[in-house]
């Protein structure tokens, strides 16, 4: 499957888990959840609180930065549920897309009124 299918999907998956929780106003842990429920159900493979080791000049960092969710080892998902919107969320996906060499990763907002609103393609290494 292309990172795209992924995509349309993860962002079918995250308008479900918006609109069956209610819209905002929950833990971002909780939508973490409820969306891996969603795209293990879609039939994806999923790790979810993935630990992404940090080199620096030739050593491995103590502190691995740990993302969210790693779907089908092609697409990286970052949950956050905040009434405001942040541009430092896509330098992050744009940072563990770097450290794992992969293209496309995913910012979803659950904070946002609307689910499309809060959902944030990054693109890397293109």
């Amino acid at each position: 499957m292309h990172e795209n299918d992924i995509s349309r999907i993860i962002l079918n998956s995250a308008i479900e888990v918006h609109r069956t929780l209610g819209g905002p106003g929950l833990l971002e842990s909780v939508y973490e959840e409820a969306i891996a429920w969603e795209l293990i159900q879609a039939g994806l493979k999923i790790k979810r609180q993935l630990d992404v080791p940090i080199h620096y000049k030739g050593q491995i960092l103590a502190t691995p930065l740990r993302l969210d969710l790693l779907v089908s080892d092609l697409v990286i998902i970052e949950c956050k549920a905040t009434s405001k919107y942040n541009e430092v969320f896509e330098a992050q996906v744009l940072t563990y897309l770097r450290l794992m060499n992969l293209k496309l990763g995913i910012v979803i907002n659950f904070g946002e009124r609307f689910a499309k609103d809060g959902f944030h393609r990054v693109v890397g290494g293109l």
